[in-house]
């Protein structure tokens, strides 16, 4: 890590690794501001971006263990706006070539194949959301509103026939809303942070921590997130979203895909929680069913074309987050049935039920592409292993 900072790489960083359900090793290195030259610390404030993910997954998997829905039920039960579904023709050139097709169901949306993108994903409903600006990113758009936006534009292939990285789990937040009568940042105190003792993590920077959240940085000359265009930039640590201006301190937008902020050691208990049986949150079943692979083959096998924050080859996916099947296919060391997946701005996680880990990154470098820092981890952390 103080090679990363080093290099000007990464602005700060920190490591939590626990094992068998103690704390093994920390460390951090470098700022969590270099304009001010404040430390990155332990109890540093970051963006965890898509890392949000799991935690709404785990949401809608509570409701499920309720029996209040089903995965196979169609999104449009609940967002009637998804009801006159619509997906791009074989080979269409221009947004208009569609036919009509199913709405996705919510194992779809769980699991990334149902037929959304993102914006900064290749292709042409991709391009219409970079224009319409439909990210889910923090501002005065709320979750409902922007969730039947998302609703107006065609699906990029049939629900079902392949992967692509989307806004799908956002899309799960506001089902989440729709079923609990609730929205999601009070769904999620009430049900998860709140039980889980995850108290400084939220959709806005937690009150009285405000001196503790990170400034964000890329390496790119425009965009963090423009991923079509990744010019580098003269300089490799560029700020792009300030500790203090940032719109996290006041946003309406309670995005399921990636709107949460937090500290290390609180998603480590996230984390502990998916390792250790669910700690009376959710049941071991239920945990063990998101957690095993939930495609008909690895994702690579399902012709994506999209940015994942995952490998490809050798790596399945199941509630919310990626699933090993195959280390060596992979490429990077680990153990079958490691659970993992990272944010935007580099920040990673995974849980390894064979060696009873739980190892948490935080660092706020944006996009997560630009080094191969998780890898490089999860080598150091299996050769540390006697």
């Amino acid at each position: 890590m103080q090679g990363y900072v080093d290099r000007q790489q990464y602005p700060g960083c920190s490591v939590l690794v626990a094992q068998g359900g103690a704390e093994v090793y920390y460390a951090q290195a470098g700022l969590r501001d270099i304009a001010s030259g404040l430390p990155w610390e332990r109890d540093t404030v970051a963006r965890i971006y898509s890392m949000t993910k799991p935690i709404t997954s785990l949401g809608l998997m509570l409701l499920v263990e309720r029996g209040l829905v089903h995965l196979d039920a169609p999104v449009s039960d609940f967002i009637p706006s998804f009801a006159d579904t619509r997906c791009l023709v074989p080979d269409a050139s221009d947004l208009s070539q569609t036919e009509p097709c199913a709405p996705p169901t919510l194992h779809q949306l769980l699991t990334h194949t149902s037929g959304l993108s993102y914006s900064f994903n290749p292709g042409i409903v991709s391009k219409a959301m970079r224009d319409a600006k439909l990210d889910f990113s923090p501002g005065t758009r709320t979750l409902a509103q922007t969730a039947d936006e998302i609703a107006a534009l065609p699906l990029a292939f049939r629900p079902g026939s392949r992967w692509e990285y989307s806004v799908g789990i956002d899309i799960i937040g506001r089902v989440i809303e729709v079923i609990s009568g609730q929205t999601l940042d009070a769904f999620f105190e009430t049900e998860i942070l709140g039980p889980l003792g995850m108290t400084e993590t939220r959709f806005r920077v937690p009150a009285g921590t405000g001196d503790r959240f990170a400034s964000l940085y890329t390496p790119l000359a425009g965009e963090a997130f423009d991923l079509n265009a990744k010019a580098e930039g003269g300089d490799s640590l560029r700020q792009t979203d300030h500790a203090d201006g940032s719109p996290y301190h006041d946003t309406n937008m309670h995005s399921g895909g990636g709107g949460l902020v937090g500290t290390i050691d609180d998603y480590l208990k996230f984390a502990e929680m998916l390792r250790d049986g669910g700690r009376g949150l959710v049941s071991p079943h239920i945990l063990s069913f998101m957690m095993r692979n939930h495609l008909t083959g690895d994702i690579a096998s399902m012709g994506p074309s999209s940015f994942a924050e995952q490998p490809m080859d050798g790596m399945g996916f199941g509630i919310g987050g990626a699933v090993v099947l195959d280390p060596a296919r992979a490429r990077v060391p680990g153990s079958k049935g490691d659970f993992s997946w990272g944010g935007m701005a580099s920040t990673f996680f995974w849980v390894d039920p064979v060696h009873e880990l739980s190892v948490v990154f935080f660092t706020q470098l944006a996009p997560s592409s630009s080094y191969p820092a998780r890898s490089q981890l999860k080598a150091l952390v299996q050769g540390a292993l006697t």
